[in-house]
């Protein structure tokens, strides 16, 4: 029973902030915008091995109303056609250009780097930080824009709709909209500049140019494999604010495409924010406290392990776990079969923290896009 009221007691904080917190997790507002009179939009796309990806994210771009627009693409060493595929749609827009990465110097991840050079080479007031498997509605920049406006922070994220279709990807991706709305209060982070409340999608990123230049741009997180974090929280050390916005209606995302690009996308950077040595453990304990143990404690009952009693706790206890997994299969679009297994893929996510923080211990470096990076050296 105590176990049981300990249980009830930790999935309830986190359903009570999401509940909070799904009024405060708005989507940008509608805007007419100023069309060909307003300011200039540029959108800066880091592109690495994305020939299959590219082509349709930029036409998503470039039907883009409202806004003075230029498309900024620059292809990162890729091995296969995705500098074809840029320049055989910037033959027919004069709005789309394409850049070749320069070598990436040792110390820096390769996007940030990309980034960095891409924001160097535009000329927009308002920089747009797009990866190459989004896809934006026609008004999903002017309003963006409006809600910059309307914020007042030098950068603000989108959190597109996540596109699901695998099971590792049905039972896993869905839980960023968990982490984010059940442990980050939204009103403190619009209150504070404190970098501990930074957070943003590196999906999608949307800064002022000034603000993002007196940062330090991407090159003050230049090590970082988690610019959806880092980004945000150098802002904020640098005195500039920081918001969040619901981008399900303007923008939507297939992070990964199978189990092996979910389990290495998820671990390339878990110990830069859940999975650190210093947070895994509360993490560790809060998850499996608030998100499994009810679960398995329900389950002991008709089994005869545990008298009917304890489920005067541990029911209430499933019901405020599942909530905010059901409440998001309605808000954002989620998948209704991760939702149910919900204490499935919260016990997979720990794993993937784990296994990434142990990998680090014993000095294994991540991989990815064929690069692999050990501390601050990256190699090609």
């Amino acid at each position: 029973m105590i176990l049981a009221l300990i249980s009830l007691t930790l999935a309830a904080v986190p359903a009570l902030l999401f509940f909070r917190n799904q009024a405060l997790f708005k989507p940008p507002p509608v805007a007419d915008g100023e069309g060909e009179a307003g300011p200039l939009v540029s959108v800066l796309i880091p592109a690495r091995d994305e020939e299959g990806a590219i082509g349709e994210a930029v036409r998503s771009v470039l039907a883009s109303a409202g806004v003075r627009l230029e498309v900024l693409v620059m292809d990162d060493a890729s091995s296969d056609r995705t500098a074809e595929v840029v320049q055989g749609l910037a033959a027919g827009d004069g709005r789309l250009h394409l850049l070749s990465a320069p070598p990436l110097p040792e110390g820096w991840n390769g996007k940030q780097h990309a980034c960095l050079r891409l924001a160097e080479a535009a000329r927009g007031d308002r920089l747009v930080f797009m990866d190459a498997d989004v896809r934006l509605t026609p008004d999903a920049l002017v309003r963006l824009a409006a809600f910059q406006e309307k914020s007042g922070a030098g950068l603000v994220s989108g959190f597109p709709r996540q596109i699901t279709v695998t099971w590792l990807e049905r039972l896993l991706i869905p839980l960023m909209h968990f982490i984010l709305l059940g442990f980050l209060p939204l009103a403190r982070m619009r209150r504070s500049l404190s970098p501990a409340y930074g957070a943003g999608n590196g999906q999608l990123f949307m800064a002022l140019r000034g603000d993002y230049f007196a940062v330090g741009g991407h090159g003050a997180v230049r090590r970082s494999l988690h610019d959806g974090l880092m980004l945000p929280r150098a802002f904020r050390r640098a005195g500039f604010r920081t918001d969040l916005c619901d981008a399900t209606p303007i923008a939507s995302c297939r992070m990964y495409r199978d189990a092996t690009g979910v389990w290495q996308g998820l671990a390339k950077n878990a110990t830069e924010g859940m999975g650190s040595a210093r947070t895994i453990l509360p993490f560790t304990l809060l998850l499996l406290g608030g998100q499994v143990l009810s679960f398995l404690l329900v389950a002991a009952v008709p089994l005869g392990l545990l008298p009917p009693l304890v489920l005067a706790a541990a029911l209430p206890a499933v019901l405020m776990a599942w909530y905010p997994r059901l409440a998001a299969v309605l808000r954002f679009h989620q998948p209704l079969d991760g939702a149910l297994l919900h204490p499935f893929g919260i016990l997979l996510l720990l794993v993937v923290q784990w296994y990434a923080l142990v990998r680090q211990m014993v000095g294994r470096p991540a991989r990815w896009k064929d690069r692999t990076y050990s501390g601050t050296r990256a190699t090609p």
